[in-house]
């Protein structure tokens, strides 16, 4: 699809009035054409490893189940390329409206009369992939990218791209995702924090107790309404446009589940990715990874005294942190959700 002479006028005529060319703020307004089961062929004959990708809510089990998944002898996986889940995006590569200019111009025959720019971000991300799983000699490569800022949309950027890969997506209990999420921020992400949110994070420090019991909130009364409705628009969108858009190719499962079961969860998605679980060795090798956990260990060295009166990965945390204010909340946004993914079977809690 070539830019047009009306396409140019209305570009030109926005970067008059708001001053900067807005594709260059946010690469979503760049529809990019979905990449032809052709192209998909001519990407397969370069780059023949099989891919897939996981989404997942911020804090929902993604690194633990990348790191499961990649003990299998056949398969890679890296993490948080952020291809298609986190501005800027793999196709801010081919936003610069020089550039445009370049892959669609009729002069140019390398491009068969057809915007080069999925085969262009195609070609790009399977190098980046198969580059790494070449190193450590296995055959099936994916890329862990949590994508709770663009949700069905990265569903959607995933698939005009990569509408032959697996998409794998873990959802956790809302609840417990928003706690884990809050004290992130707290020891990771401190440059987004508000003067409120320091002030909270202050304060927990001093006395923890009163938070770890519920007594003080650990949100802001903005911060909880706004994680609920993170939480449900993520799991919503996600698994509505897996299941439309990569059908027998997409696959959801519940972190809970891989916890509690972690040999039968992982052995089923390696099956759905198409590696081989025959080697019954697998098992203890999957036993022995789950007595690890080194995100724990980052935390509590970088911040010890925020997460050592933390059990960390515990199942049902917000039960004794939510406020009755917070589980209100939760419960009025997300109550629905959490019934459907089984967590709750009524709005009793």
């Amino acid at each position: 699809m070539t830019l047009s002479w009306l396409n140019r006028v209305k570009l030109a005529s926005r970067i008059l009035i708001k001053g900067t060319d807005p594709s260059k703020r946010d690469p979503q307004l760049i529809n990019i054409p979905p990449i032809t089961s052709e192209e998909v062929a001519e990407a397969n004959a370069f780059f023949p490893r099989g891919k897939f990708f996981i989404y997942g809510h911020a804090r929902s089990g993604t690194t633990l189940l990348t790191r499961l998944v990649r003990l299998h002898p056949e398969v890679h996986c890296n993490y948080q390329a952020h291809f298609f889940t986190r501005l800027p995006l793999l196709q801010a590569l081919v936003i610069d409206p020089d550039v445009r200019t370049w892959l669609v111009r009729r002069s140019n025959r390398w491009n068969h009369g057809r915007d080069l720019s999925p085969v262009v971000l195609r070609a790009t991300a399977d190098f980046i992939m198969e580059r790494d799983a070449r190193q450590v000699n296995k055959r099936i490569v994916g890329d862990k990218s949590p994508n709770s800022l663009l949700n069905g949309r990265a569903v959607i950027l995933l698939h005009n791209i990569y509408p032959d890969a697996h998409l794998i997506f873990i959802v956790r209990d809302g609840r417990d995702a928003v706690v884990s999420h809050r004290f992130q921020q707290f020891i990771d992400v401190t440059q987004h924090l508000t003067k409120t949110d320091w002030r909270i994070r202050q304060e927990y420090i001093a006395n923890s107790e009163p938070f770890l019991k519920g007594e003080r909130s650990l949100f802001t009364e903005k911060g909880i309404y706004q994680a609920a409705e993170g939480w449900v628009k993520n799991v919503t969108e996600t698994d509505q446009m897996g299941r439309q858009l990569f059908t027998r190719c997409y696959l959801s499962l519940r972190y809970e589940d891989m916890v509690k079961d972690p040999q039968n969860e992982i052995k089923r998605i390696w099956e759905f990715i198409g590696a081989d679980i025959s080697d019954p060795a697998l098992d203890g090798i999957i036993a022995a990874e789950m007595q690890q956990n080194p995100d724990a260990d980052w935390q509590h060295e970088k911040a010890s005294e925020i997460v050592a009166p933390l059990q960390k990965g515990k199942q049902g945390s917000w039960r004794t942190m939510f406020t009755s204010r917070d589980r209100e909340v939760f419960k009025q946004i997300a109550g629905e959700m959490l019934i459907k993914w089984g967590y709750e079977v009524g709005l009793d809690w």
